[in-house]
């Protein structure tokens, strides 16, 4: 290659094709069936790329484009035929070489973890991983808009169940602010995350998360880094696949600035397996892709796609794909024949190529090219032999993968997962804080009934007390009356008995009053004897 082109390969009379840097950005599609050599193409032009010093992200899907970090061996079996396909090309130079990687892994046993957070992922994509309905697709990003109101940070899986239980016990609440938001909807998202959470996801979210910075690194000698994603496993997950590489994509998208057309890209991304976005995909997420595709070019990405059939990709984002490399297709079935005449009306017609008929015929390692020449126009379709990489084309062993993660210039840089506070704490402190509250009123509330018990029976007692002590007041009154009456008639009774006569006494007044009374008739018979004399006294004289 030279400083402005990338080398593909060359036709049979020695024609190269060559892939111009600065058209790069305008994205491409590589396409064949399985075992027609698409692997090693795109291994290939990763490693020119990477020569370019353009970084590089690769998705390797079987495990064997991590071989990119080794060089080739002249005692491997595509030694022989890689030589001779070199020599056929007249590549002089060519030689075993490795190539600057860097590896990763969602899930951090085969690289370095890669992390992001539930609110870099945002409602879109988590409702595409989850296949959420429209309705609870709304319900998802409801609870996105009330997190953000409340300051609460979506991190972890751990973080958006703690969300969810939180809409579900408050959806009457959110229902009279926002519409309808029934339990039964916030549950259905629930068992969705629950499958995620099986399928790796909670590895998958979280904190130290992915600095794209990382993925856009060149090496001392000034080749771009190659950034490998182990992705067998996650054939297994291919939602949360394809999830996190659309999510790539759109981080990408944000976070690089508006550059236009460069002299080379920043960064290249093959998106292998492309079909995997796709299937079963919802409108609005296709627009979105397309959108993306569309505009990222601006900010010095090319996005590549592979996948066995070309008709995988919509329209919408097919027609972003200036750059094309058409390996073998087979014509077995309607759908395959289908593929053939899509994939020959989409090149530049070349009268020296029968594009229908050549693209059932191409052998192993040789494929159909039409790449954006340096003004923009696509070349004539040409029936290219494809150059053999230098790298080994074949998986690591569990100990060179292990050499390679350990002297990489990230090591220990995401190993160790961090759990900040977040939503998930926030929520759990604020449910605490409301328990002890709600504790603290209840002893309160039982305090105050206690205090109020005790007044009232204080007061009771109070009253009680008044009125023994009105009681006893009447009694001792009474008692004090009853003893003045007491007193009284003990005083009269002894001035009646002090009034009394004794017996002597009564002896004399007895015989006092015998005596008078005999005296008294003396005296009363004297007197009236006297009284009479002198009556008839007093006659007689006159």
């Amino acid at each position: 290659m030279d400083d402005a082109k990338l080398f593909i390969g060359a036709t049979a009379d020695g024609a190269r094709q060559s892939l111009d840097l600065g058209r790069a950005n305008r994205h491409g599609l590589i396409a064949g069936a399985t075992g027609t050599g698409k692997t090693v193409t795109l291994q290939g032009i990763a490693e020119g790329f990477s020569a370019a010093g353009v970084p590089v992200f690769v998705a390797d899907v079987k495990g064997d484009l991590a071989g990119l970090g080794m060089a080739g061996s002249p005692i491997a079996a595509t030694d022989a035929p890689f030589r001779a396909r070199a020599a056929e090309l007249g590549l002089t130079d060519w030689a075993y070489r490795d190539t600057p990687v860097i590896l990763w892994d969602l899930f951090g046993q085969a690289g370095h973890p890669v992390r992001t957070t539930i609110s870099e992922m945002g409602p879109l994509l988590l409702a595409r991983l989850m296949n959420l309905n429209a309705v609870q697709e709304g319900v998802l990003a409801l609870v996105f808009k009330v997190a953000d109101e409340q300051g609460l940070l979506l991190i972890d899986l751990a973080d958006l169940q703690a969300m969810l239980a939180w809409a579900a016990e408050n959806a009457a609440d959110l229902s009279a602010r926002y519409g309808n938001v029934t339990r039964a909807t916030v549950g259905a998202i629930q068992r969705q995350l629950l499958q995620l959470e099986a399928q790796g996801g909670d590895g998958f979210f979280g904190e130290p998360a992915l600095d794209i910075s990382d993925m856009m690194t060149v090496a001392e000698d000034g080749r771009g880094t190659v950034s490998v994603l182990a992705a067998d496993r996650l054939m297994a997950a291919p939602k949360l696949y394809a999830t996190f590489l659309l999510w790539l994509l759109s981080e990408l998208f944000e976070t690089l600035p508006e550059v236009g057309d460069l002299a080379k890209p920043k960064l290249v991304f093959f998106f292998d397996e492309a079909h995997l976005l796709f299937d079963d995909a919802a409108p609005a997420l296709i627009d979105t892709v397309e959108q993306v595709v569309r505009l990222i070019r601006s900010k010095g990405v090319g996005v590549y796609f592979v996948t066995q059939n070309p008709i995988d990709v919509p329209d919408d984002v097919a027609g972003q794909l200036g750059n094309r490399i058409q390996h073998k297709l087979n014509a077995f079935t309607p759908r395959d024949q289908k593929a053939v005449r899509a994939a020959a009306d989409t090149f530049r017609a070349s009268p020296d190529v029968d594009v229908a008929t050549a693209i059932t015929e191409l052998k192993v390692g040789e494929a159909l090219v039409s790449l954006l020449q340096p003004d923009g126009s696509p070349s004539p379709v040409a029936r290219t032999l494809i150059r053999p990489p230098s790298s080994r084309v074949g998986p690591l062993t569990d100990r060179e993968r292990a050499l390679l993660v350990s002297t990489s210039a990230l090591a220990g840089k995401y190993d160790a997962p961090v759990n900040r506070e977040s939503a998930a704490e926030m929520l759990a402190a604020r449910a605490g804080d409301a328990k002890a509250a709600a504790a603290k009123a209840a002893e309160e509330a039982v305090a105050a009934r206690t205090q109020a018990d005790a007044a009232r029976a204080a007061a009771a007692q109070d009253k009680l007390d008044a009125r023994e002590q009105v009681r006893r007041e009447r009694e001792a009154d009474r008692a004090a009356q009853a003893q003045a009456r007491a007193e009284e008639r003990a005083r009269a009774a002894a001035a009646r008995e002090a009034a009394r006569p004794t017996l002597a006494g009564k002896m004399f007044e007895s015989a006092a009053r015998s005596m008078a009374s005999s005296v008294g008739r003396q005296i009363a018979g004297q007197a009236g004897s006297q009284l009479l004399r002198g009556l008839l006294g007093g006659l007689f004289k006159r």
